[in-house]
């Protein structure tokens, strides 16, 4: 008689969808192309992932490390997985069938990883364009994260909501201060959090959770109180440019002032500033973007203020298309130019060509260059057309002043020095 036959189980990695902030952050790490989503859920498809594990210390909210033993023959589909609201708990059969039976690891070379379409398993269609550090600074304050999940989000009280941008123009960029009286929530430049807009999608499900950067200090907009500032633009087309309604943009931007807010998070611990005095800061932004170079811009000044002067430099490349749409235009030129180091990129003024920040920074070499060579800690924010511009405007200027781009962004990389998030 024959034996039966093993069952050979996998760990099936799945992504939480109660906790996943759909930041787009794992399927473009992802380099063989597992990763996809439709409009509610992020999912991993067990016949192409490879366990590589690329995706998991870049995704903010730990959402993404999650492995099932599972029969292989019976894994989770991509379409069980996008109707979940919440991860399906392990079976205690499974879990103890699989110590005991044929056990396949991702990555196994005797199980197939091209995808439906024959690619080939190193294909990296959704690969990030851009190196970014997966590690905060060396002297970066301990970021807190998670405080407040879907089940149970934080409730805050707009404080304030003010519109950044002219009247005259179409861009609509608001300035959000949320107050979350006596519920801790701390929060450090460059992290983010999650807010949830009320009602249901077409499908009669709640909204999913958008993600917003912050845009003040880690003392809070208002010193003194427990809350922070966001950088709202409200959306009113497509990426095609059709007329569509944001969800949460419209839902922010339209609140008034005692209203309160579902907030999740906060996320983010790696997108940090460094705490020691000498560290230089290159910022790189455009839009809301913005976001994060004013908190960390800010926290700089009120060192400042309160006698702790630092020596490192702080240099900033800010675009937009012209200077009514750049938000915070008029309180950055009241900083004095011994303090930050501005450069502004408009795209749209009348009778002038077109500048973008890619420009400005080739027109700066020299004092980027110098930057490069010391202690200097490099955020990119913004738009994800500008990324390419920006690498490459990068690599001439330093190519212009005998220094090795390569070698200095791997380092920079490596050493937490270097940060891109763009969308």
């Amino acid at each position: 008689m024959n034996a039966p036959e093993a069952v050979v189980f996998i760990r099936q990695h799945l992504i939480d969808p109660e906790i996943c902030i759909r930041c787009n952050t794992c399927e473009e790490t992802c380099p063989v192309d597992a990763i996809t989503h439709d409009d509610r859920n992020y999912v991993v498809d067990s016949a192409i992932c490879n366990g590589c594990g690329n995706c998991v210390s870049p995704c903010p909210t730990g959402s993404i490390d999650h492995w099932h033993p599972v029969p292989q023959s019976a894994a989770y589909t991509l379409v069980e997985q996008f109707g979940w609201d919440e991860l399906p708990p392990v079976s205690e059969a499974d879990a103890a069938a699989a110590t005991q039976a044929v056990s396949v690891p991702p990555g196994d070379p005797d199980q197939p990883r091209a995808d439906a379409r024959g690619m080939p398993a190193d294909y990296q269609p959704n690969a990030a364009s851009s190196l970014s550090s997966n590690i905060p600074p060396w002297s970066a304050a301990p970021a807190q994260i998670n405080l407040a999940g879907l089940k149970s989000p934080a409730m805050a009280t707009v404080a304030g909501n003010y519109r950044l941008t002219a009247e005259t123009v179409d861009s609509d960029i608001h300035h959000i201060v949320l107050d979350f009286g006596g519920q801790a929530f701390p929060v450090l430049e460059g992290q983010s959090i999650g807010i949830l807009p009320p009602g249901t999608d077409a499908a009669g499900r709640p909204h999913y959770m958008r993600l917003y950067s912050i845009a003040s200090p880690r003392t809070g907009e208002r010193e003194g109180y427990n809350n922070l500032a966001l950088t709202v633009k409200r959306v009113v087309t497509d990426h095609a440019g059709l007329p569509a309604r944001g969800v949460a943009s419209n839902y922010l931007c339209d609140l008034t002032k005692g209203e309160t807010v579902q907030v999740v998070g906060p996320f983010g611990s790696t997108y940090l500033m460094p705490n020691h005095p000498d560290a230089n800061l290159l910022m790189i932004c455009t839009g809301t973007g913005a976001a994060p170079m004013r908190a960390m811009t800010e926290h700089r000044r009120r060192l400042q203020a309160a006698g702790q002067p630092a020596s490192g430099r702080l240099m900033l490349f800010f675009g937009a298309r012209n200077q009514q749409e750049l938000p915070y235009f008029g309180p950055l030129l009241k900083l004095p130019d011994a303090f930050i180091d501005r450069h502004f990129a408009f795209s749209r003024l009348p009778d002038a060509p077109r500048t973008y920040v890619q420009d400005r920074l080739r027109e700066a070499g020299p004092e980027v260059a110098a930057l490069l060579r010391g202690d200097s800690y490099l955020y990119v924010c913004g738009l994800k057309g500008m990324e390419a511009g920006v690498m490459d405007a990068l690599a001439a200027v330093c190519a212009q002043h005998a220094i090795d781009w390569p070698t200095l962004q791997a380092a920079m990389v490596q050493e937490g020095r270097f940060h891109v998030e763009t969308y």
